[in-house]
């Protein structure tokens, strides 16, 4: 059996969630094995349907009061139970933050190696695995030897693809905790108060970087002239106190993939171009036709982006794209 761990919300099903899936969903069917899920807090028995139409012939919820909040030693020592009472061979998990650190505490508690930012799985009597290594800049073929396979899929690089399933079984399962597995718990959730849409779903996003001079004020009437636009920022502007963290686009900051990313006064280092790599298309405005962005993007336009960014603005606005 391939168990996979996936996290949710109000609004469903994580799509890194569902992305982790579509590889548990094609493991399982290399090991002829079925495909099952795991998931915590009160509602998890609510994405039954949704987990059914992604190929899960069974979600089983974590009954434990201590677990309704997010716990990763706790939720560790669940599905490690869960996994050996079940005799699931291979357990994966989404590659977010939460994914990682639980599937961490499993493999440490297994005392097994976990397999990070995978991307894609040929079953045989090991592993060949692909996987991402320093934040996407470098693309690793290895063998996993395990008696129980451990592996995070990597974010934003595989499509969740809906099979039309019926509702995946819902079943329960109360682990036998230890008081070492809430250490460490969810104490509260502080939502941000920034508006607009979330950089991550953003179709695009408009960036400004050290060659704002900290005025962002070009950056943000282009990306107000587009819709479905989001503004975002590299690391320098955000320690210059230009931006906050939640702006950041990188290997410290959100990871985007729209359909056309717009770099501003962006160098277009290792690290920021790892947090962009999802993007379609790239067109990068800079002075410096040598900076490496430049080198990287689909299209460029050498110039000051305090001229170019409302020159852009005012087109959109002229030819109608205006919101």
């Amino acid at each position: 059996m391939v168990l996979t761990y996936v996290e949710y919300d109000d609004g469903g099903v994580d799509d890194v969630s569902l992305e982790a899936l579509t590889l548990a969903r094609d493991v399982a069917d290399a090991e002829g094995e079925s495909l099952e899920a795991i998931a915590f807090g009160a509602d998890a028995e609510g994405v039954a349907a949704e987990l059914g139409a992604h190929g899960v012939a069974s979600l089983t919820t974590v009954d434990h009061g201590d677990l309704d909040g997010y716990a990763p030693e706790g939720y560790a020592r669940a599905i490690v139970q869960y996994a050996e009472e079940s005799g699931a061979g291979t357990v994966i998990a989404p590659g977010t933050d939460r994914g990682a650190e639980t599937l961490s505490h499993v493999a440490a508690k297994l005392d097994e190696t976990m397999a990070a930012e995978v991307t894609d799985v040929d079953v045989g009597d090991a592993y060949e695995i692909t996987r991402q290594r320093w934040g996407g800049t470098l693309i690793e073929h290895a063998e996993l030897h395990a008696d129980t396979n451990l592996l995070t899929v990597a974010a934003n690089e595989l499509s969740a693809a809906d099979t039309g399933g019926d509702p995946a079984a819902v079943s329960t399962f109360t682990p036998d905790l230890q008081p070492s597995d809430l250490r460490v718990k969810l104490d509260r959730v502080e939502e941000s108060d920034a508006e607009g849409i979330p950089l991550a779903e953003a179709r695009v996003v408009v960036s400004g970087g050290r060659g704002t001079d900290g005025d962002f004020s070009e950056i943000d009437a282009l990306a107000e002239r587009v819709p479905n636009a989001a503004v975002g920022s590299s690391r320098a502007a955000v320690n210059e106190g230009w931006r906050p963290h939640d702006d950041q686009i990188g290997q410290t900051g959100n990871k985007i993939a729209p359909e056309l990313y717009v770099p501003c006064g962006i160098s277009g280092a290792v690290q920021h171009m790892v947090g962009c790599k999802g993007a379609e298309n790239i067109l990068a405005i800079n002075t410096d036709p040598e900076a490496a962005i430049m080198q990287k993007a689909d299209y460029a336009i050498v110039a000051d982006l305090h001229e170019t960014a409302p020159a852009i603005a005012e087109e959109l606005e002229a030819r109608g794209h205006a919101e």
